[in-house]
C-alpha cells in the first residue's frame, strides 16, 4: 500500500474533524484556523493584501487594510469549514431556509429558453454551496475542477462535490467539449472565471490593472447560445447564505469571434468588480492573477 501524502491526510482529518465539531462552535473555531492561516501563509497574505486594496480603488492601507485581510482569512476558513460539512449540512431540515437567492428567476429564464445556462463566479464566499443548493432543486449543475496534487486529494475533492449532487469536468482538454455536451442538454455548468489558470486567456482590464480572464463562458455562451449569468454567493452571519444573480451579459454575435469574445469577457470583469466590491473580504484569492503580482 502505498504512503498518503501529508497534504491528504491533512485535508481528510480536517474534514472529520469539521463533522464532529458542535454547531455553536464551528464558525468561531473555523474564524481562528483562518486567522491563524494568515500569519502563516505569509505568501498569501501578502497577495490577499494587494488584492483588496485593488478591490477597495486604494482606499485601504495600514490598520484598516490589517483588519481586512484578518477578515478574508476568517472568511476562507469559513469557506473550508462548510465545505466539509456540506455532505452532512444537507441532511437539515432547515437547509434551504438559510439560503436567500437573488435574480434566480434569471436562471430559470434561461432553462426554458432550453439552450443550457452558465453561471460565472468570482472565488467570492461559499461558491461551493452554490452547486449544492441547484441539485437540491433537481437541477444538476456541471462543475470545472482544478486538478490538485497528489491525485487522491483531487479524488476525494471530486468525490465530496459528486456527493453534493455535482457532475465533476477536471480542468483539461476534454473539459470543453464536456461543457458544450452540458449545455446542449440544457443543463446549468458553473466556471469560477476571475483567475485565468491557463494562462492563455483575454486581456481585460479588471480593477483598474491589464490581466488576462478565461475566454471558456464567453466562447461557450457564443457557440451555445447559453445564458451567461455572472453570479455570487455571500457569507452571511449565523451561517446564513445570500445568493445574487446578475441580469444575462449580451451575447449577441456582433462582429469577429474575437473581438465578440474579447467585448463579453471584459463586461464579466466588470460585473466580477460589482460583485467583489459588495464584500471584498470574501474574495479568496490569495494567487497571482495581474501581471505586476509576478
Amino acid at each position: 500500500m502505498s504512503r498518503l501524502s501529508p497534504s491528504y491526510v491533512a485535508y481528510r482529518g480536517g474534514a472529520a474533524a469539521a463533522e464532529l465539531v458542535p454547531e455553536w462552535a464551528g464558525e468561531r473555531i473555523a474564524r481562528r484556523a483562518g486567522r491563524l492561516a494568515g500569519l502563516v501563509m505569509a505568501e498569501r497574505r501578502r497577495m490577499l493584501e494587494r488584492n483588496l486594496v485593488r478591490a477597495s480603488g486604494g482606499t485601504l492601507s495600514g490598520d484598516d487594510l490589517r483588519r481586512a485581510v484578518d477578515a478574508g482569512f476568517e472568511s476562507y476558513g469559513r469557506y473550508w469549514l462548510e465545505l466539509f460539512r456540506l455532505r452532512r449540512d444537507l441532511r437539515r431540515p432547515d437547509f434551504d431556509d438559510r439560503i436567500h437567492l437573488d435574480g434566480y428567476e434569471h436562471v430559470e429564464a434561461g432553462l426554458a429558453a432550453g439552450r443550457g445556462v452558465i453561471l460565472a463566479l468570482p472565488h467570492l464566499g461559499g461558491w461551493e454551496l452554490a452547486g449544492a443548493w441547484l441539485a437540491r432543486q433537481g437541477v444538476r449543475p456541471a462543475v470545472v475542477v482544478e486538478p490538485v496534487e497528489p491525485p487522491e486529494l483531487f479524488e476525494w475533492f471530486a468525490g465530496v462535490r459528486r456527493d453534493l449532487g455535482m457532475e465533476v469536468i477536471p480542468l483539461g482538454p476534454d473539459a470543453a467539449p464536456a461543457l458544450l455536451r452540458a449545455l446542449r442538454d440544457n443543463r446549468v455548468v458553473a466556471l469560477v472565471s476571475d483567475r485565468d489558470l491557463s494562462g492563455d486567456g483575454v486581456e481585460v482590464e479588471f480593477f483598474g490593472e491589464r490581466t488576462t480572464l478565461p475566454a471558456g463562458p464567453a466562447m461557450l455562451a457564443l457557440r451555445t447560445g447559453a445564458a451567461l449569468l455572472p453570479v455570487a454567493v455571500y457569507f452571511e452571519p449565523d451561517g446564513g447564505h445570500r445568493g445574487v444573480v446578475l441580469p444575462p451579459r449580451d451575447t449577441t454575435r456582433t462582429g469577429r469571434l474575437r473581438d465578440d469574445i474579447a467585448r463579453i469577457t471584459q463586461d464579466l470583469a466588470r460585473s466580477f468588480e460589482v460583485l467583489i466590491e459588495a464584500a471584498p473580504e470574501q474574495w479568496h484569492l490569495m494567487q497571482p492573477n495581474w501581471p505586476s503580482d509576478r
